[in-house]
């Protein structure tokens, strides 16, 4: 491709060389650069690809996008484009380079603190029941037809993200649906991409640390980006929030919720629980008028259903394919419910921090088990503060805190589990700490009682444990699995 078709949508100016220069791949990875390509000068928060510019051209690059000087190449035989962000600049010649797919598919990106992977499967399920061929990125996995792809970023670097696309629209999907991370806005991963669909889910602190976000205006202000990057914005109106992510918006606009000045609403709620199932119904009103049923817990599955819902309404899904899709629905490590006896009812979640805990708890508290215990560890190398606080949540709503590993990364264990007893010990909560996390989960599951809600929090979908540097393959599903056969061959 010709570089100037590349650049035609870039503010830029070619300080050395020509535009009419063939490009033959564009890089921004200095190991994957060839002869001929564009490489891409990306300022990391680790690497700047600027250090590597006289390196790029000894390789065989001919074409270099940078923010800033790179006096060490100027007299190579190149074209050197400078713009002023590079990452801005990728996103867009991305889109370029693969024929901006983002045209040719319905795309639809949804945002908030919580809820965006659960959103993303229930609206795949509602328009894949309906005869939808729907392609999925996030937290979890890229799926494209029967291609799983297992994920690295929730949202992913700008060329991949074009090169996915690109892909989905070669395989004949119809739409996308995906999670768009503060952080993918913030460095410009879905510029080039106009949404037809912007949701946002809802807004509470996180994600604010060094080389996240410095602080909450700054959270914020990334996250409402989206609503001048699509043409209908999906927004939940009973979020304190929901004025502050509008404010300079471009897009029209629907509101779902609770409240009654929302376009989209939830009325009459009802939880029940059923066996091992815990689940909540209730009417849709406004826009629609239909009742729902949702085999997750809580006033949370009820906003998720509800943006599913304000969203497919949109591609005219019948009300009977939106039931059957949401009655049957169940996502990996999203409350997920895990069959080990019919005495009682036990969960996997990815609640890793305070805030999302003290949700998750409170909401099963609400169906009233006879114990409520919860099993929980925190990562190793981490704000000492997250275990204090998810200790003092587990202790004061739950019965039972099982202490155990999660990702101990370089920390000893055990020291990272005197930082959550220290939590626990404010509320004077009952606990019990097992190190080992398989031990751990059998403990919960042998000392499980008719009535009990026991919740595995904090992995997840994860399968894998970072210790010392290295990742190693451990998957809760297979622990509770092995613990199962071991108690039926005794």
């Amino acid at each position: 491709m010709i570089l100037s078709e590349l650049l035609k949508d870039i503010d830029h100016e070619c300080i050395k060389g020509d535009c009419d220069r063939e490009v033959t791949a564009v890089v921004y990875d200095s190991r994957k650069v060839n002869d001929g390509c564009l490489f891409i000068c990306i300022e990391g928060t680790a690497r700047d690809g600027h250090d590597f510019a006289a390196e790029v051209v000894k390789a065989g690059a001919k074409t270099l996008v940078v923010s800033k000087d790179v006096p060490e190449v100027m007299d190579e035989d190149i074209t050197v484009i400078k713009v002023s962000d590079t990452r801005y600049a990728m996103a867009l010649i991305s889109a370029a380079w693969f024929s901006h797919p983002a045209e040719h598919i319905k795309t639809i990106g949804i945002t908030g603190t919580k809820g965006k992977t659960t959103t993303t499967y229930q609206v795949k399920s509602i328009l894949e029941n309906a005869g939808y061929k729907v392609g999925l990125i996030g937290t979890i996995e890229i799926i494209i037809g029967e291609k799983h792809i297992h994920a690295v970023n929730t949202t992913p670097e700008s060329y991949v993200l074009q090169e996915y696309l690109r892909e989905m629209v070669d395989a004949g999907l119809d739409c996308v649906v995906m999670e768009v991370s503060s952080q993918a806005l913030k460095m410009h991963r879905s510029a080039g991409i106009l949404f037809d669909f912007g949701i946002f889910t809802n807004l509470s602190e996180d994600h604010i640390a060094p080389g996240e976000h410095p602080d909450f205006a700054d959270y914020l202000e990334c996250k409402s980006r989206l609503f001048s990057q699509c043409k209908v914005g999906i927004v939940n109106g009973d979020d304190p929030y929901a004025n502050d992510i509008l404010k300079g918006h471009t897009c029209s606009v629907e509101t779902y919720g609770f409240g009654r000045d929302n376009m989209l609403r939830a009325e009459d709620v009802e939880l029940f629980r059923r066996g091992d199932v815990l689940g909540v119904s209730f009417n849709v009103k406004g826009l629609m008028d239909f009742p729902c049923e949702v085999p997750l817990p809580g006033r949370f599955s009820v906003y998720n259903a509800l943006t599913s819902i304000a969203i497919c309404r949109h591609f005219n899904v019948a009300v009977e394919n939106i039931e059957n899709a949401l009655k049957n629905i169940h996502v990996k490590g999203r409350i997920e419910p895990v069959k080990v006896s019919d005495d009682f009812t036990l969960l996997i979640d990815y609640a890793h921090n305070a805030m999302s805990l003290e949700s998750l708890l409170s909401t099963l508290k609400e169906y009233e088990p006879k114990r409520l215990v919860c099993l929980f560890g925190c990562g190793g190398n981490r704000a000492k503060s997250r275990r204090y606080e998810m200790g003092e949540v587990s202790g004061k709503l739950a019965d039972l805190t099982i202490i155990t590993t999660d990702n101990p990364r370089f920390e000893e264990p055990e020291d990272i589990i005197k930082d959550i007893i220290t939590g626990i010990d404010k509320t004077g909560g009952k606990y019990v700490s097992i190190t080992d996390r398989k031990e751990a989960i059998r403990y919960a599951i042998e000392k499980g009682q008719k009535g009990d809600i026991v919740v595995l929090a904090g992995k997840g979908h994860e399968d894998y444990q970072e210790i010392k540097g290295v990742k190693y393959p451990m998957d809760e599903r297979d622990f509770i699995a092995q613990v199962l056969s071991e108690r039926t061959e005794k």
